[in-house]
């Protein structure tokens, strides 16, 4: 419940711009990031397509793109404090029916990330035990039944650590990452080359469609700067700080992206094929010893802080998700009994939900080895890999489908803005980008990759079915009196 001081239905401001750019960076879990979706970036899917050793390039303009979609963000946070985050956005601008279908979109694919995520740390920590210590000491099913465990419990007790503890941890991850792509670029001396990294022809389909696809990938990275809008109401100054807190989230780790891609592609000598040999994590294989910029002390090192940002990014989807689900049940947008809360005032109905679709995908994953498998040409990517993968697209498609709709919507929905320039010059930026990223991952895309575009379009059609099956109630944006302050919406270990 909100604090008895405070306005009906409204939590009590105490939030710094610290603790709101805390939670924008935190959830977008740079680390993670950079250690598993740099393969994407370059085209080591199933599609084989990808911006090459132009990913610094791919990076860098899905980072304009994102900068248009943050200020669209931080201007619809001074309007609108809502725990629906971009559904609510999209219903300003185009009516509550098509926010709640894309709603339904945009949960979605928060789900899948999670799922694949799960998946992926459960066959990491497997593998990386077995690896570097000679025993993984669980099954890679037990290892993802234990990560099933912890992120049941989280969100059925609720998460509410300090975002100042997010952001220590999450700057010392970034600290140790930084300094190794520097040490990285510094080593490598005369054989950096900025050309090839921000030229289109240096893309693995030799042009602009594989910079397209590289740019979905790109606008991947960055899932999660929207949510500093969601402490909007929970912060002191919320017109003031709330738009610094999502511009500098994505300014400060666009620098970090840019600079850190380009170190892994100075590292492999901007050879795909010697990138190729550590496809799974290129990171981790440039952090060793045989690289000739690390060690086996500092691989070890780089794996822990990844693994741990990754549970952190887990968690923090998970809640994500739980709440949204919440959100469309509580306004009829989903069978109400989504919306019941547990004893500990967290989505209870939602929670058990979201950790069934979780279990489904682990089982999938474990007894289905063909599913979404994916070749290489060094052969098959390991399955919990691929799985990742495909669930990854399927959730970039999804967000850039929705921050897409966004940015078109803003015409209409910041239409009596007193700087009509820069809201066209923001939906511009926001609508070509990700148009561009969205045209990238379907255009001659081959499958299983195509399959995930195909099932975030039906999503949407399933979201709108349900828009007349459930036409929904009245929504205010701030009805959560029933869950706990530290519940309202999504947070981050």
């Amino acid at each position: 419940m909100a604090q008895q001081n405070a306005a009906p239905n409204r939590l009590e401001g105490k939030l710094t711009l610290i603790d709101a750019t805390a939670q924008s960076i935190g959830f977008m879990g740079p680390v993670f990031s950079m250690a598993f979706l740099v393969p994407l970036l370059v085209g080591m899917n199933a599609s084989g397509k990808g911006a090459g050793m132009a990913a610094p390039l791919a990076v860098l303009l899905a980072a304009i793109g994102v900068l248009g979609l943050g200020w669209i963000v931080s201007e619809y946070a001074r309007r609108i404090a809502a725990a629906g985050s971009l559904y609510d956005y999209i219903s300003d601008g185009f009516g509550s029916r098509v926010g709640a279908a894309f709603g339904f979109l945009y949960y979605g694919g928060i789900l899948g990330l999670g799922a694949g995520l799960l998946v992926l740390i459960g066959g990491t920590v497997h593998d990386t035990l077995d690896a570097e210590f000679g025993s993984p000491i669980l099954s890679e099913g037990l290892w993802d039944l234990l990560l099933l465990v912890v992120v049941a419990v989280v969100l059925y007790l609720g998460v509410a650590l300090s975002t100042r503890t997010q952001l220590v941890l999450a700057m010392v991850s970034i600290a140790v990452v930084l300094l190794f792509a520097l040490f990285v670029i510094v080593k490598a001396g005369g054989d950096n080359d900025v050309v090839t990294a921000f030229s289109p022809s240096s893309s693995t389909t030799g042009g602009l469609n594989g910079i397209f696809f590289g740019v979905l990938y790109g606008v991947l990275l960055f899932t999660g700067f929207e949510t500093a809008a969601n402490l909007g109401e929970e912060t002191a100054h919320p017109k003031r700080d709330i738009p610094r807190a999502v511009l500098i989230s994505v300014l400060t780790i666009a620098g970090f992206y840019v600079l850190v891609t380009y170190s892994q592609m100075a590292g492999y000598g901007f050879s795909m094929d010697t990138l190729g040999e550590n496809a799974g994590a290129p990171l981790f294989g440039l952090a060793g010893a045989e690289s000739g910029f690390g060690s086996t002390g500092l691989r070890i090192l780089i794996e822990i802080m990844v693994i741990l940002d990754m549970l952190a990014v887990l968690i923090g989807v998970s809640v994500a998700a739980t709440r949204g689900i919440f959100a469309l049940a509580r306004d009829r947008r989903l069978p109400h009994i989504l919306s019941t809360v547990s004893t500990r005032s967290t989505p209870l109905n939602a929670t058990v939900l979201v950790v069934a679709l979780y279990a489904v995908l682990v089982l999938v994953t474990l007894f289905v080895p063909s599913f979404v498998a994916q070749e290489t040409p060094d052969g098959p990517l390991p399955h919990y890999v691929a799985v990742f993968y495909w669930f990854s697209t399927l959730g970039s498609v999804s967000l850039a489908t929705i921050y897409l709709v966004m940015s078109i919507g803003a015409f209409r929905g910041l239409a009596d803005h007193p700087s009509r320039a820069t809201v066209y010059l923001a939906a511009t930026v926001g609508t070509l980008v990700t148009a561009a990223a969205l045209f990238g991952a379907v255009y001659k895309v081959p499958a299983p990759m195509i399959y995930a575009a195909y099932t975030s379009l039906a999503m949407l059609i399933v979201g709108a079915i349900l828009t007349v099956v459930f036409p929904g109630v009245e929504h205010t944006g701030d009805q959560w009196e029933p869950l706990s302050e530290a519940d309202h919406g999504p947070q981050k270990l």
